[in-house]
């Protein structure tokens, strides 16, 4: 019963939740009486929140309330990394800034899975309203750098059988990618500057045999997460405390090793006001390094990370363009990508970007 995926509430009962909650060591001695669950949705799965009431006397680390995550029809396009990631990945590293899980269970043809994850949500948010603040930006840095060390070169990454991507997979990545770009452009038309088309064109011309030969120096790779959206990162509603990252979910496309500060890059360059990621760029990756050397990594110096941030950076038009690959997201999705892609050039053009082919 405990390796069945769980797709409906129905399959929720009092033995299923005490046998996970056993299993996981949270619940000790006595059992859960009784249980509510409120059901809502997200963009890739069906999510539950689940009220747990105890018997009298009842010991462990105990959850009053669980978020039951279960990815399933649409959320099928993913494959076993979200699960990994709570449950393989960082089983080893001590207090890291992901949720707890205290059960998951993934299923092929069709894919599907579940995960019954600590519920944060009086205590942290999602961040999309939420104005960025060089606080959060340091927070989210030395969380994600917890994560990059850990996995941080080829030796660690083979124990979890990845390694650097090959000249295919990277070929892969670009071109899914790639056919947007043409309409992109033809999307905007006169609404973007003069100069970006010709941009735009050298980036998918040049960039990709860029990022093809980084892969020759091995320093500076690890597992990423890939999707530092401000709705994936909890972070404390009193502004202190503990940072979460949460919903690693790549498509069978995505590169799911690479530099590890395209995180970094990720989370400012299309998400950020310009304005904003101008000013606080430099002060998050001097914290995202320093939290890098804190945590053992070496042989990786700070003029190696500035070029691959402006590696990484240029990445950041790749996610606008995929928006275009289909007809349905170019139209439905304009009011995402089109400001994406205007803060993706405002970097490209401060970072001068152009000059990593030049």
């Amino acid at each position: 019963m405990n390796n069945e995926v769980i797709s409906d509430i129905s399959q929720i009962t009092l033995d299923w939740l005490n046998s996970v909650l056993i299993d996981s060591k949270a619940l000790v001695n006595g059992r859960v009486e009784d249980f509510a669950i409120a059901v809502s949705n997200s963009a890739n799965a069906r999510i539950a929140k689940i009220q747990l009431q105890y018997s009298l006397g009842t010991t462990g680390t105990l959850p009053t309330s669980l978020f039951l995550k279960m990815c399933a029809g649409d959320g099928s396009i993913f494959g076993v990394s979200e699960v990994n990631y709570y449950m393989r990945d960082y089983i080893h590293l001590r207090n890291p800034p992901i949720p707890t899980c205290y059960h998951a269970a993934y299923a092929e043809n069709p894919r599907r899975y579940h995960l019954l994850l600590e519920d944060l949500s009086a205590t942290h948010q999602l961040n999309y309203q939420i104005k960025p603040t060089l606080p959060y930006g340091c927070a989210v840095a030395q969380a994600l750098a917890r994560l990059h060390a850990h996995l941080w070169g080829t030796e660690k990454l083979k124990t979890i059988g990845a390694s650097i991507p090959s000249k295919t997979e990277i070929e892969r990545y670009v071109n899914h990618v790639q056919p947007g770009l043409l309409p992109m452009l033809e999307e905007v038309g006169t609404e973007i500057d003069g100069l970006w088309p010709s941009a735009l064109m050298d980036v998918f011309q040049y960039h990709p045999a860029k990022m093809i030969e980084r892969t020759k120096n091995v320093s500076g790779f690890t597992l990423i997460h890939g999707d530092v959206n401000p709705g994936n990162i909890l972070f404390p509603l009193n502004g202190t405390g503990k940072t979460y990252l949460i919903d690693r979910q790549p498509f069978d496309w995505s590169l799911t090793t690479w530099l590890g500060v395209s995180d970094i890059a990720y989370m400012m360059v299309h998400w950020w006001d310009s304005d904003l990621r101008r000013q606080w760029e430099i002060p998050i990756l001097r914290e995202y390094y320093a939290c890098l050397l804190r945590n053992g990594v070496s042989g990786y110096d700070w003029e190696q990370l500035i070029e691959d941030y402006k590696l990484t950076a240029v990445q950041s038009l790749y996610v606008s363009t995929e928006w275009c690959v289909l007809e349905e997201d170019r139209r439905k999705m304009k009011w995402l990508w089109f400001p994406q892609l205007q803060k993706s050039m405002a970097a490209f053009f401060d970072l001068k970007c152009s000059e990593l082919w030049i």
